[in-house]
C-alpha cells in the first residue's frame, strides 16, 4: 500500500512537472511576434509555449469566460480596456504584479488590481486619404460635427461596434466627446452621419480595403489607426518619403487602447505564465512587436522603429474609463444598432 501511494505521487509530481513545461497562451488572430523572441523565452525556461488563436479580441474572451475555471490555455493575451470590466466581472484571472510594472507609465496600467497587465497600446482614430482629398480642393475636418454636413457626405466608412474592435473604439469616442444626455448627444450625431450616408462595414479589413479610396473605394475618410500612416510607409511598392494616409486627431475623438495580458484561473501552468508576463514587458518583447502589429510598447525604455515617426499620437484622446465602459458598452452598442442600422 505505502509503495502504491509512492508511485502514486511520484507519478502526479512528474505529470504537474510535464505540465509546468509547456505554457499556453490564448490570443487574438492578429498577434505577432518573432519566432526568435519566443525561442529565447523557451531555452531560458526549459519550456515549449503554444499560441492559441481564438478570433479577435471579443471572441478570444468569450471562449476564456466559457472555460472559465478549466481553461485550455494558461494566458489570455489581447484582453483591452474595452472589455476588461466584463473580464474583471466574470472572474477569470488570477492576480499578478509584475516586477517589470516599474517600467510602465500610470496612463497605460489599464487594471488598478493586477488581474491585467498592460502590454502594448495604441490609438483608434480617422485617417484621410491624402491625394483624394488634394483633388478634391477639401482639408481634414478639424471637428466631428464636420463630418455631417453636406460637404462630407457619403465620404466616410466605420466599422460595426458589435462586430469590430476599432468600430467600437470610435463609438466610445463619440460618446466621450458628444455625452449621452446633453442637447446635442452621440446618438443625435449618429443619427445625422446615418443621414449623411455613412457606411458601416463589419470589419476593419473590409472598410479600410474596400471603400477607402487609397485602395479603389470612394470613401476617402476610413476610421482606422493612428500606426496606419506608418504601415502605408513601410509596406509601400516604391520608395516614398511621407505616406499616402494622414491622421485626424480631434481632442476626445480618438481612443486609447490599451492590451494586457492575464493568467487565467485554473492555469497548468501558472508560474511558468508569471515568467512569460515579465518577459512580455522586458525590451526583447516590447521592441518586437510594434513592425508586426503595429502597436506602441508600454515599456518606457523600449524603442520604436524609425518610421514610427508617422505613427502620431494623440495629445488628448477620450477621457473615459474602462470601468464606465465596461457597465455600459452593451447599451450603447444597442442603441447605436437602432439608430443607425434600423
Amino acid at each position: 500500500m505505502v509503495v502504491s501511494i509512492l508511485v502514486m505521487v511520484v507519478a502526479a509530481a512528474c505529470g504537474s512537472d510535464d505540465e509546468d513545461r509547456e505554457l499556453v497562451i490564448m490570443t487574438h488572430d492578429s498577434f505577432d511576434i518573432s519566432e526568435e523572441v519566443i525561442q529565447a523565452f523557451e531555452e531560458a525556461n526549459d519550456a515549449t509555449v503554444v499560441i492559441q488563436k481564438a478570433g479577435d479580441a471579443g471572441q478570444a474572451l468569450v471562449r476564456a469566460i466559457l472555460e472559465k475555471g478549466n481553461p485550455s490555455a494558461d494566458l489570455l493575451y489581447g484582453i483591452d480596456n474595452t472589455y476588461l470590466g466584463r473580464a474583471l466581472d466574470q472572474e477569470i484571472f488570477s492576480v499578478y504584479k509584475s516586477n517589470m510594472l516599474g517600467n510602465v507609465p500610470a496612463q497605460f496600467r489599464l487594471d488598478p488590481t493586477n488581474h491585467v497587465t498592460p502590454i502594448d497600446y495604441g490609438y483608434v482614430n480617422l485617417n484621410y486619404d491624402i491625394a483624394a482629398l488634394d483633388a478634391a480642393g477639401m482639408s481634414p475636418p478639424t471637428t466631428l460635427e464636420q463630418l455631417t454636413t453636406a460637404e462630407w457626405k457619403g465620404k466616410l466608412v466605420v466599422e460595426n461596434p458589435a462586430t469590430s474592435s476599432p468600430g467600437l473604439a470610435f463609438l466610445i469616442s463619440t460618446v466621450a466627446y458628444f455625452g449621452e444626455d446633453d442637447d446635442y448627444d452621440y446618438l443625435d450625431f449618429w443619427r445625422d452621419l446615418r443621414s449623411n450616408d455613412v457606411l458601416v462595414k463589419d470589419g476593419w479589413s473590409d472598410a479600410y480595403y474596400a471603400d477607402f479610396t487609397k485602395y479603389g473605394g470612394d470613401r476617402p475618410l476610413v476610421v482606422s489607426y493612428a500606426t496606419s500612416p506608418a504601415a502605408e510607409f513601410l509596406f509601400s511598392e516604391t520608395p516614398i518619403e511621407v505616406p499616402p494616409t494622414g491622421n485626424i486627431l480631434i481632442d476626445q475623438a480618438s481612443f486609447l487602447q490599451i492590451e494586457g495580458i492575464g493568467i487565467l484561473k485554473g492555469a497548468n501552468s501558472k508560474e511558468l505564465a508569471k515568467k512569460f508576463i515579465d518577459y512580455a514587458l522586458d525590451i526583447a518583447f516590447q521592441e518586437d512587436f510594434p513592425d508586426k502589429m503595429f502597436v506602441y510598447p508600454v515599456n518606457s525604455n523600449a524603442q520604436t522603429p524609425d518610421f514610427f515617426r508617422f505613427a502620431e499620437e494623440p495629445t488628448s484622446p477620450a477621457d473615459i474609463g474602462p470601468i464606465e465602459i465596461g457597465e455600459k458598452r452593451e447599451g450603447w452598442i444597442q442603441a447605436w444598432t437602432e439608430v443607425v442600422l434600423r
